[in-house]
């Protein structure tokens, strides 16, 4: 089923938690490159790209290409974060911190991103956070309703790690 205009947009807002400015940093780094293809790379110019042109993130103001493209970062995102999960589920502490993967901060750190776990899916805005992290991030910002996004997003991490956390330990 193909998702909604709608959903789209609130699903890349969501899974995009890095302003243009700190998306472009990091894309000038060398580290970013290491991260995976240089797919990811033109992703990133073109999340900031969009980004700066609706900073209000107006829904109107998106345009085709803008939301086709959207939807393709949503959809990267949702995978490799369910890739995440499988993995940390069949592999040692040690095989995730040598692989070449998207492996979230949270289950070694909880309030700190490991650029080594994230760096693949920074390349497409997004920034894995610990809970205190993203209720500082979301209330700095004044958004209504900080505290349930912050939840949500950190009760999945969460709750995808509980029982594994003593193996790395």
């Amino acid at each position: 089923m193909v998702k909604s205009r709608e959903e789209v947009i609130r699903e890349f807002n969501e899974e995009v938690n890095m302003s243009a400015d700190e998306l472009e940093k990091w894309l000038e780094d060398p580290k970013s490159t290491k991260a995976g293809t240089g797919v990811g790379i033109e992703s990133g110019h073109k999340i900031i790209e969009i980004l700066r042109k609706n900073p209000e993130k107006d829904p109107e103001k998106y345009d085709e290409e803008d939301i086709a493209h959207m939807r393709k970062v949503v959809s990267y995102a949702k995978r490799h974060l369910a890739q995440e999960d499988h993995l940390k589920d069949t592999k040692t502490r040690t095989e995730l911190e040598n692989a070449k993967s998207t492996i979230r901060s949270v289950y070694f750190s909880p309030n700190a991103c490991r650029n080594a776990y994230s760096s693949s899916l920074k390349n497409w805005g997004h920034v894995s956070l610990g809970l205190n992290a993203i209720q500082a991030s979301l209330t700095s910002v004044g958004l209504a309703g900080s505290r349930q996004i912050a939840g949500r997003r950190a009760g999945r991490q969460r709750g995808a790690a509980q029982g594994r956390q003593s193996r790395y330990r």
